[in-house]
C-alpha cells in the first residue's frame, strides 16, 4: 500500500510543546472547532474557506482538554483544565452556561443521541451525567481507578462505555446507573503528561465497542456480553491513540503512536488506505456527508484528508444504519420545550444553516436557562431521584410493547419533545460576515450596498448597476455595525443587532434626495433587536425580535406597530406593498418548515394576501420578494423559484427548478427576476454567495416550471403555455382592482392582455400542430377550444386540413360554429334587452333622458380576454337632447339608428365578433346563411 503524507496548517501555538487538541467537524461540514490542552482558546475555522481568520472563544481560564458538539450541532460543550464544563451556542459561540465543575482536570465529554444529557469525566473519579436542559446533574457514576479519558454514549441510548488511564473499559446500564460489565487491562496505559489517551467508540447501529487494544491493534467487543468478537490488526507498529467510525460504519480510522492513520473496511477487516505524518494525530472527524476525514496533531496543527475512501468502494455516508424505532428514543430525561428563538440579528449564520436544514433531521436542545454553581462546593452529587426510572428498551416485554400501542400500558419516565429546528430570521441579498473582506449588505435588481469592517468601524458603499438612474451617494463611515440592509430608488435603510453595554439595536434611514437638509433619520430599541428591513414608496418597515412590525414615513415618522402572529423570517417591500414572513407554528418532524406570508398594503392600512408559504420538504427559505412585475416570489435551499398568482384561490406556482439543469457543482444566488428570466449570480461549489471583489456577473436563466416528461416531447411549448397563462391571469387581476377602486383608465392594460392572448394563440397553434404530428388527436380538440380569436381556429382548421386530417377539421368546424352560434344568440338578447330598457325610458318621461351604452360581455369556454371599449362614453347622447327611437328594428350586427339622423355601431367586446359592413349585410341577412356559404366553399 503506498503511503501518502499531506501537510497541515497551524490552529493553536503549542510553542513546541506536544499537547492533546481535539478536532471536530458539525453537522452542517462548514465549520471545524480545534482545540488544545496548551491554549484556552476554542478555534471555529472555516471548512469552505480556510484563509479565513477563525473565530475564538475565550471563556477557559486554562488549556482546553476536551470539545464536544450536540448531534444537530447546536450546541458546544468544552472541558478544561481549569475543571470547569461550558457550553455555547453553536456556530454563533455565544457563552450559555458553566454547566458543571469538577475538583480536577477533564479529559472527556459526550453527547447523547438526543442532545439531552452530557457525560464529563476526568482525573475525578466519577463521571457526571449532567442534564443540558436545567444544568443539573442527575447522576455520578463511579467504579474506575484512573483517569477517565474517554466517554461514548451507546447509540440506542442504554449503555455508556468509558475507559480509563490504565486501560479499564467500564460498560455502564444508563437505567440504573450500575455496572453492566468491566473490562480490565485491555487497553494500554494513557502517558503522564496526557498528550495522547486510551481510546474507544461505539458503531453507529450500536451493536459493537472498539477499543484500543494492546497490540496496537483495535479489538471489537459485543454490545450485550462484552464478549471479543474480532480484531483489526494491520500496518500500526505502536498502540493506537484514538479511533472512529464513519457515518454508516462501514470504516474505520485509527490513528496510532507511529504517526499514521489507518482507514479500516470493518466487514474485510483490513486496512484499505494509510498516511503518514510529521506528529502523532491526536484527534479525528469524519466530514458529515462526503468523502474527508479533518485531524489535529499533538502540535496544535489540522487539515482535511479528502478522498480517504477510494472511489471503487461504498461512500463513507452511503447506507448509514438505521436504528430500530421502538428503541431509538433511549433514555431521554426530562420534558423539552419548544426552542428560543436566536435573538442574534447577524445575518453571517443564515448561509452556515442551510445544509443543516436539508440534512439534519436531529431533535434540537432548549436554550439553556441560566444556571450558576458555587465555585467552592466540592460535594459530589449522587442523587438517584434526579434520574426518572426508565425501563430499559432491551429487556421491555412484548405484552408492555402491545400495551403501550393499546395506550394501556403506563410511562414511568418523562420523554423529551423535541422538534427540528425552525429557520432563523434573515434578510434578502446578504452575505455572511468575512473577516478582512468586502460583503454586502443588500443586493438587489437597483444596486448593492458593500461594506468593510476596519479598526472597530465599517465603511459602507453604495452602487446602482445603471449609473444614469439612481443618484450619486456618498461613502458613509458606519460606527453602529450594521449588518442588513435594504435600497430602492429612493433611499436606504441599515439596521443592527443588539450590541453595546446598553444591549440596543439601531434603524437608521437616509434618503437620496431631499429639500430639506438634515433628512437623515434613525430609531433606537432596547432590549429589541431587528430581524429585517424593507422599503417601499414613502414608507420604511422593520420586523423585530419582539414580533412587532414598526413602519415609518420616509421622513421618520412612526405610523403604526403591528403585532404579528409568529416570529419573522423575512420581509420585502415593493410599491406601497409590504410583504412579510413569519413562522405560523414550529417544523414538523420531517424537517418541514411552517411558514406563512402577508401583503399588506401600507398606504391603505388594508390586508391584501395571506396565505401559507410553499417550500420544497426539507428546504429552508433563502430569498424572498417581488418580481419586477410586482408579483410575489420565493426561492428555496432546494433551488425552487415560486410565484404567487390568483388562480385557484391563490397558490404557489413553481418557475424554475435548479435540478433541472443537472448542475451539482453550481449554486443559485438568487437577485430578482421579470416575467421571463431568473437574474442570479452563478456560484461555484463549495462557495454559497457572491464575493464583492471581483465585481459579480448577473446570469440571466429563462424561467422553466418543472415539467413530466410529456410523450408530446413539446416540454418549451407547453412550459410557455402555462407561463403566458399565468401572466394573462395576473393583468385580469388587475384590471378588475382598478375597475374595483373606480379607474377606468385600463388601456394600456388590456392592450398588453390582447398582446399575450395573440402570442398565446400562436403557441397554442404549435402545440395542435404537435399533437397532430404525434397523433395525440383528443389533446388537439382541447387546445383548439382554448384559442382566443377566431382566425386562429380557421388557422386550426386550414393546419389540420394541410396535415390530411378530414375527420379533425370538421371537429374544428363544429366547434367554430357553436361558438358563433353562441355568441350571436348572447349578442341578440343582450341588444334586445337594450332596447326595451332605451324604449321604457322613452315613453316614461319626455324630459331629457340620458342615454346610455349596452356593453356585450360574452362570456366563451375560452381564457379569452374581455377589452372594453375605449370610447364607451363619447356615443353617449349629450344632455339636453331627447333621445328617441324612429326605428326600433336592430340590425343582425348591433346598428342603432338615432333621432339624428346619426348611426353608432356597437361593437362587440370579444375577440371572436367580427364586424359586418353594410356590403356584406346586403349578401347575407343571418349567420346561418353565412354558415351555410361557408360550407358551401370548404367543399
Amino acid at each position: 500500500m503506498k503511503i501518502r503524507s499531506m501537510k497541515l496548517r497551524e490552529a493553536h501555538k503549542n510553542n513546541g510543546v506536544s499537547s492533546y487538541c481535539t478536532i471536530l467537524w458539525d453537522l452542517t461540514a462548514e465549520h471545524i472547532v480545534t482545540a488544545s490542552s496548551s491554549d484556552a482558546s476554542i478555534s471555529i475555522h472555516d471548512a469552505l474557506l480556510p484563509s479565513n481568520t477563525p473565530r475564538f472563544l475565550r471563556n477557559h481560564r486554562d488549556g482546553v482538554t476536551t470539545l464536544a458538539l450536540s448531534p444537530n450541532s447546536s450546541c458546544l460543550a468544552s472541558g478544561s483544565s481549569d475543571r470547569s464544563v461550558k457550553l455555547y451556542k453553536f456556530p454563533g459561540g455565544e457563552f450559555e452556561s458553566n454547566i458543571t465543575r469538577f475538583t480536577l482536570p477533564i479529559r472527556a465529554l459526550s453527547f447523547n443521541r438526543s442532545g439531552t444529557m452530557l457525560a464529563a469525566g476526568g482525573d475525578d473519579d466519577g463521571i457526571k451525567l449532567i442534564n443540558t436542559i436545567d444544568g443539573s446533574v442527575a447522576r455520578v457514576l463511579k467504579g474506575h481507578r484512573g483517569s477517565i479519558t474517554s466517554i461514548s454514549f451507546d447509540p440506542k441510548s442504554e449503555y455508556l462505555a468509558s475507559v480509563d488511564s490504565f486501560g479499564t473499559v467500564i460498560i455502564w446500564e444508563l437505567q440504573s446507573g450500575t455496572t453492566l460489565h468491566t473490562l480490565k487491562n485491555i487497553s494500554h496505559n494513557t502517558p503522564p503528561d496526557f498528550t495522547t489517551l486510551s481510546a474507544l467508540s461505539w458503531s453507529p447501529d450500536g451493536e459493537m465497542l472498539a477499543v484500543s487494544g494492546l497490540r496496537n491493534d483495535v479489538v471489537m467487543y459485543d454490545r450485550d456480553t462484552a464478549e471479543k468478537l474480532f480484531t483489526l490488526r494491520g500496518e500500526h507498529t505502536q498502540p493506537v491513540c484514538f479511533l472512529a467510525f464513519s457515518l454508516n460504519g462501514k470504516y474505520i480510522s485509527t490513528s496510532g503512536l507511529d504517526k499514521q492513520v489507518l482507514i479500516w473496511d470493518v466487514a474485510k477487516k483490513q486496512d484499505i488506505e494509510r498516511q503518514k505524518f510529521e506528529e502523532v494525530i491526536s484527534s479525528m472527524t469524519w466530514k458529515p456527508h462526503g468523502n474527508a476525514l479533518a485531524v489535529i496533531d499533538v502540535m496544535g496543527k489540522y487539515g482535511v484528508w479528502d478522498s480517504v475512501v477510494p472511489s471503487s468502494m461504498t461512500s463513507p455516508t452511503e447506507g448509514g444504519p438505521t436504528l430500530d424505532s421502538k428503541k431509538s428514543d433511549g433514555l431521554l430525561f426530562f420534558d423539552e420545550e419548544e426552542k428560543e428563538i436566536s435573538t442574534s440579528g447577524s445575518m453571517s449564520d443564515h448561509g452556515e444553516e442551510e445544509d443543516s436544514f436539508m440534512n439534519s433531521e436531529q431533535p434540537t436542545r432548549k436554550r439553556l436557562r441560566n444556571f450558576k454553581y458555587d465555585e467552592d462546593s466540592d460535594d459530589d452529587v449522587n442523587d438517584m431521584s434526579l434520574l426518572p426510572k426508565v425501563e430499559s428498551n432491551k429487556k421491555r416485554s412484548t405484552a408492555d410493547v402491545a400495551n403501550m400501542k393499546n395506550g394501556k400500558g403506563t410511562q414511568t419516565g418523562v420523554v423529551a419533545i423535541t422538534g427540528p429546528k425552525m429557520q432563523e430570521a434573515f434578510q434578502p441579498g446578504v452575505t455572511p460576515v468575512q473577516s478582512g473582506k468586502r460583503r454586502f449588505l443588500c443586493y438587489n435588481m437597483l444596486g448593492s450596498i458593500t461594506t468593510m469592517e476596519h479598526d472597530g468601524y465599517s465603511h459602507i458603499e453604495i452602487d446602482f448597476h445603471d449609473t444614469g438612474r439612481g443618484p450619486r451617494v456618498p461613502a458613509m463611515t458606519d460606527y453602529f455595525g450594521f449588518t442588513m440592509a435594504s435600497l430602492n430608488e429612493n433611499g436606504s435603510v441599515f439596521a443592527n443587532p443588539c450590541k453595546g453595554d446598553k444591549n440596543m439595536s439601531t434603524l437608521m434611514y437616509r434618503p437620496f434626495r431631499s429639500w430639506a437638509n438634515n433628512s437623515e433619520w434613525s430609531m433606537r430599541f432596547e432590549e429589541e433587536e431587528v430581524k429585517a428591513v424593507a422599503l417601499g414608496t414613502s414608507w420604511v418597515a422593520a420586523v423585530t425580535s419582539l414580533n412587532f412590525l414598526r413602519i415609518y414615513t420616509d421622513g421618520g415618522l412612526q405610523r403604526h406597530v403591528v403585532s404579528l402572529d409568529g416570529p419573522v423570517v423575512t420581509a420585502s417591500g415593493f410599491g406601497d406593498e409590504l410583504a412579510v414572513v413569519t413562522h405560523s407554528s414550529p417544523s414538523l418532524p420531517s424537517n418541514e418548515q411552517m411558514l406563512e406570508f402577508r401583503v399588506l398594503n401600507v398606504p391603505n392600512g388594508r390586508e391584501s394576501i395571506r396565505g401559507k408559504l410553499a417550500l420544497t420538504p426539507g428546504s429552508i427559505l433563502t430569498w424572498f420578494g417581488f418580481s419586477e412585475e410586482g408579483q410575489l416570489t420565493s426561492f428555496d435551499s432546494m433551488g425552487v423559484l415560486r410565484v404567487f398568482s390568483n388562480q385557484y384561490g391563490g397558490s404557489w406556482f413553481p418557475l424554475f427548478s435548479a435540478s433541472k439543469l443537472k448542475k451539482k457543482d453550481e449554486s443559485y444566488w438568487v437577485v430578482g427576476l421579470n416575467k421571463t428570466n431568473l437574474f442570479c449570480i452563478l456560484c461555484k461549489s463549495p462557495d454559497k454567495f457572491p464575493q464583492v471583489v471581483p465585481k459579480p456577473v448577473l446570469t440571466l436563466l429563462d424561467l422553466s416550471i418543472p415539467l413530466a416528461s410529456s410523450d408530446l416531447g413539446a416540454e418549451a411549448l407547453e412550459n410557455e403555455f402555462i407561463i403566458s397563462n399565468m401572466h394573462l391571469s395576473q393583468i385580469q387581476r388587475k384590471i378588475e382592482e382598478k375597475e374595483a377602486m373606480g379607474d377606468d383608465d385600463t388601456t394600456s392594460l388590456e392592450d398588453e392582455a390582447f398582446n399575450i392572448e395573440t402570442a398565446l394563440d400562436r403557441c397554442i397553434l404549435r402545440l395542435i400542430a404537435s399533437c397532430c404530428n404525434g397523433d395525440k388527436l383528443v389533446r388537439a380538440i382541447e387546445l383548439v377550444k382554448l384559442l382566443s380569436l377566431e382566425k386562429s381556429v380557421r388557422g386550426a382548421i386550414k393546419l389540420v386540413t394541410a396535415l390530411k386530417l378530414p375527420n379533425l377539421a370538421e371537429r374544428f368546424n363544429t366547434i367554430l360554429e357553436e361558438r358563433l352560434l353562441k355568441e350571436e344568440a348572447i349578442e341578440t338578447k343582450t341588444e334586445t334587452v337594450c332596447v326595451n330598457n332605451t324604449t321604457t325610458k322613452t315613453f316614461v318621461s319626455q324630459e331629457i333622458v340620458k342615454g346610455q351604452e349596452c356593453v356585450n360581455e360574452v362570456q366563451l369556454a375560452s381564457p379569452s380576454f374581455v377589452k372594453k371599449k375605449a370610447t364607451e362614453n363619447s356615443t353617449t347622447p349629450k344632455i339636453g337632447k331627447v333621445v328617441e327611437l324612429k326605428d326600433t328594428k336592430l340590425e343582425s350586427k348591433g346598428l342603432v339608428k338615432k333621432s339624428n339622423g346619426e348611426v353608432s355601431q356597437q361593437k362587440s367586446t370579444n375577440p371572436f365578433v367580427k364586424s359586418l359592413n353594410n356590403q356584406e349585410k346586403e349578401k347575407s341577412s343571418s349567420v346561418f346563411d353565412s354558415l351555410k356559404k361557408f360550407k358551401k366553399n370548404e367543399k
